[in-house]
């Protein structure tokens, strides 16, 4: 179901019924924001049984300081579904659920990866939880991937699997064509994507931070192009940030920084150079303090985008005194007789 929300269409998932579903879902402030929809006011009373419909236009306010706050609401939008946070996170490598829980809650993420894999039949324990049991459904959206795919077909038939399993279209492509290295197979993944948007996926494709690719990928119907910082899981951070920059300047569809990040400044560059968002799941899973981490990982990523849009010094070859340069005591230097 499509609505208009604050002036931008949202494609809504089929649980989100009423006005309550989605407060919930996007973990709106309720005290603190007033909803109308085609024009009237709707009472907080009754938002648990007000039904969006079709096409409806709803307005979401809430008061604030007078003045001029054009970068107080800075979203995200990808596929038309509007995210406040820009840093995602993954599900996996956790000590424990409650550890995961915990820097999910305090990164402020509104969506997460999960990953799709055959189940042991031999070794079935009915008492282990599946991890949709695990995480709060309603607060995050769910970006199931096609992890170990190497080929075409592979990361087709994972993507049609992760569809029926978790509910939604929305796919993290990866097609992978180095073990070694967790390198993307890019002509793969760029026939992957033209496949999965053809079936009506919203394909999230992992790739090389290389130009051309990820114009390959945009005119392939990607919503997003996802290039790498450095080999997943490595921790090796913005090898290559210049490339990154170039397919930031070059298309027009979100860009997220995904595998390599270790720690909030790889983040951090990687928002000032002008991406969308940033995918991490090792460098705060296996951190010392994972849930600090997150912290830290949430204040890079909002520090980066404060910063590009706040607009860099230009680089100069020589120095620029910060001090006036005029009217400074100088010493007399000594006669020597």
């Amino acid at each position: 179901m499509q609505v208009r929300i604050n002036q931008q269409t949202h494609e809504l998932d089929a649980e989100i019924r009423t006005i309550a579903d989605f407060v919930r879902a996007r973990s709106l402030p309720e005290k603190a924001i007033v909803i109308a929809i085609n024009g009237d006011v709707i009472v907080r009373s009754a938002w648990a049984t007000t039904e969006l419909q079709e096409g409806d236009e709803v307005d979401i306010v809430r008061p604030v300081s007078g003045g001029d706050h054009q970068h107080d609401h800075d979203p995200l939008v990808i596929a038309g579904v509007e995210f406040s946070s820009r840093l995602f996170l993954g599900t996996g490598k956790y000590a424990d659920v409650e550890t995961m829980r915990a820097a999910h809650e305090i990164s402020g993420t509104e969506m997460i990866t999960v990953a799709i894999r055959y189940m042991n039949l031999d070794a079935l324990d009915a008492d282990t939880p599946s991890l949709l049991e695990q995480v709060d459904l309603p607060r995050y959206r769910l970006l199931p991937n096609t992890a170990g795919a190497y080929t075409v077909a592979d990361a087709v038939k994972m993507a049609r699997l992760a569809r029926a399993a978790t509910n939604t279209n929305w796919i993290k492509l990866e097609v992978i064509g180095d073990q070694k290295t967790l390198w993307p197979d890019v002509a793969a993944t760029i026939e992957a994507t033209k496949l999965l948007v053809a079936e009506g996926f919203v394909v999230l494709p992992y790739t090389s931070p290389d130009l051309v690719a990820a114009l390959r990928l945009e005119e392939a119907g990607a919503a997003t192009v996802m290039p790498l910082a450095s080999p997943i899981g490595s921790g090796q951070g913005m090898q290559d940030w210049k490339s990154i920059e170039r397919i930031v300047e070059a298309v027009s569809v979100p860009v997220v920084v995904d595998a390599g990040i270790g720690v909030p400044s790889d983040a951090a560059l990687a928002m000032e150079l002008g991406a969308d968002a940033v995918l991490t799941n090792t460098a705060i899973a296996r951190a010392q303090d994972p849930v600090r981490m997150a912290l830290a990982m949430r204040k890079g990523v909002e520090g980066g985008r404060l910063a590009y849009l706040a607009g860099r010094i230009a680089r100069t070859e020589h120095a620029n005194a910060s001090s006036p340069t005029t009217g400074v005591p100088r010493a007399t230097t000594p006669v020597i007789e």
